[in-house]
């Protein structure tokens, strides 16, 4: 076969054969979490709009906890579902995203500058057409400006596992990057946006057990029984001074070290813990933390098709679904197409920029952080945090049959990338392309 041609400066060019490998395995685990989201969401739907409604609810807001020492901890199940266990996705995401700037391709600046610039594009784009659409509402409804601007990579993954798409290693890079990023700048949103009060005594306070945390890892200590209470106790310091409490998750995240220092050994001497932990964590965060969240907060009663009508002529229905479906594909595309006539830079000969429009159109897929934004800016159980989960369910489901036709479309095509990035004919473990490259 005649070897695809690639341009040696280019955008969305193949990274290391490390980062490849990582990435693959990576999106393997997203793959079994998006399929066990997709289950969870489903059964919370089909739930909440059945005769037995009333218990989905009544078990979503059933209160769980005390409040010992005058902490505020007497919360509802779905709450402690949202600030708890969504802590341990958003400490993933710390890890990752310190992981790839700090070991992986995008310690490269040139590298990390397009899906930085991407991820921004495509949380911009999608505010400014959701408050277009509310604008006018009044009520506080543009207050959900940041809904629509989140993309779940889980979600994402399921959908290019249903496809059984062979996409790029490149393409499958920039999307994971792409999501990673968005998380934080999403995490960054709830933090400033979405921060009623602060109380600064509890925030200082969080500090203490956040430093420990931060000594014992970077001393690469492992034990359980002491890392989990001071990450507990950070979580519990930080819900309580007010700020949503997955900052937390993040913020304990950038603690954990990615490569040993050189006082302990140098480089050579082996990663850091985050490989470690990412490896225990990632599916405590995919195949469970999201799927728990995404059963309490996907469910909604419908109402039929009078009670579908009625949410689809919201504004902020139409504003979540605009956002999701037009907003992420043409942020997104725009600023890449951007940042490619402002450095020069073409794209890689393998790919086309219709590529790049079914990525972005598979970052329209909005999902746990979209719908935990929307409980924040409304309130959980509103009307119109019902019509929030009506448009990220109805934007999310676009968004993916767009993004399936489209890279069904390209599959032949990629499958020829397949099989050049996976030809071994030396079978030394390594695929020819990477031979020049192996790191």
């Amino acid at each position: 076969m005649t070897p695809l041609r690639r341009a040696r400066h280019a955008l969305l060019e193949r990274g290391s054969w490390a980062e490849s490998r990582r990435i693959s395995e990576i999106l393997r685990r997203e793959t079994v979490g998006g399929a066990i989201l997709l289950a969870a969401a489903t059964v919370a739907l089909v739930w909440a709009n059945s005769p037995w409604s009333a218990a989905y609810f009544s078990l979503r807001d059933m209160s769980v906890g005390a409040e010992p020492f005058g902490l505020h901890l007497d919360l509802t199940i779905g709450t402690w579902v949202a600030d708890g266990m969504l802590a341990i996705f958003f400490f993933v995401v710390g890890l990752e995203l310190k992981r790839e700037f700090v070991a992986g391709d995008l310690r490269d600046p040139a590298r990390a500058a397009l899906p930085i610039a991407a991820a921004v594009g495509g949380m911009v784009v999608p505010a400014l057409i959701f408050v277009a659409f509310t604008a006018k509402a009044g009520d506080g409804a543009v207050q959900g400006w940041a809904i629509p601007t989140a993309t779940d990579i889980a979600f994402a993954v399921a959908v290019l596992a249903v496809l059984s798409t062979h996409l790029p290693t490149a393409l499958r890079t920039f999307l994971l990057t792409l999501a990673v990023v968005d998380d934080l700048l999403a995490v960054t949103v709830i933090a400033v946006f979405y921060t009623e009060t602060i109380d600064g005594v509890a925030l200082g306070l969080a500090l203490i057990p956040l430093t420990l945390f931060a000594v014992c890892v970077q001393r690469r200590i492992r034990a359980w029984w002491l890392l989990i209470p001071l990450a507990v106790a950070t979580w519990v310091l930080v819900h309580e001074s007010g700020v949503h409490a997955t900052v937390a998750g993040v913020l304990l995240g950038f603690t954990v070290p990615v490569v040993r220092s050189a006082a302990a050994g140098g480089p050579d001497a082996g990663p850091g813990l985050a490989e470690h932990f990412e490896h225990r964590l990632r599916p405590i965060s995919a195949g469970v933390a999201i799927p728990v969240f995404a059963f309490f907060a996907a469910g909604v009663a419908i109402g039929g098709v009078d009670g579908f009508t009625r949410a689809m002529t919201d504004p902020i229905t139409l504003g979540i679904v605009c956002g999701l479906v037009v907003g992420k594909p043409v942020g997104i595309f725009l600023t890449t197409r951007v940042l490619a006539a402002a450095t020069r830079a073409s794209l890689d000969s393998a790919l086309r920029w219709i590529d790049v429009v079914g990525v972005a159109m598979l970052a329209g897929i909005g999902f746990t952080v979209s719908l935990l934004i929307g409980d924040l800016a409304y309130g959980l159980g509103s009307d119109r945090d019902d019509f929030v989960k009506v448009g990220v369910l109805t934007g999310s489901l676009v968004a993916a049959l767009l993004a399936a036709v489209l890279l069904r479309v390209r599959n032949r095509h990629y499958r020829a990338i397949w099989e050049q990035e996976t030809a071994d004919e030396n079978r030394d473990g390594v695929p020819d392309v990477y031979e020049s490259r192996r790191d």
